[in-house]
């Protein structure tokens, strides 16, 4: 049985800035073999969106849900998203 590839946006909310959360993000991504991007908004929520295996996109929504060591997760918003084009994992400024 073949994994689909599930592209997602995600959006967290809690204490995410100034906790090395995009970059836990994006090691975990890696880790994982998801592409995408992880960036701050200005409203202190980090942005995301995850592309890959169905299987390893939801490992790495499940631990952005506990998030680094100093992070306090509140909530993810999570929807759909337009298939990712590009390769690798990236931070966005």
């Amino acid at each position: 049985m073949t994994s689909q590839t599930k592209t997602i946006r995600a959006v967290i909310s809690g204490r995410v800035q100034g906790v090395s959360y995009r970059a836990w993000t994006r090691k975990r991504a890696l880790g994982l073999g998801v592409v995408g991007w992880v960036r701050n908004r200005p409203d202190r929520t980090v942005e995301a969106v995850f592309s890959g295996p169905e299987s390893a996109v939801d490992a790495l929504l499940a631990e952005c849900r506990r998030g680094p060591l100093m992070a306090r997760v509140d909530d993810i918003a999570v929807s759909e998203a337009a298939p990712f084009a590009g390769e690798g994992f990236e931070i966005l400024s």
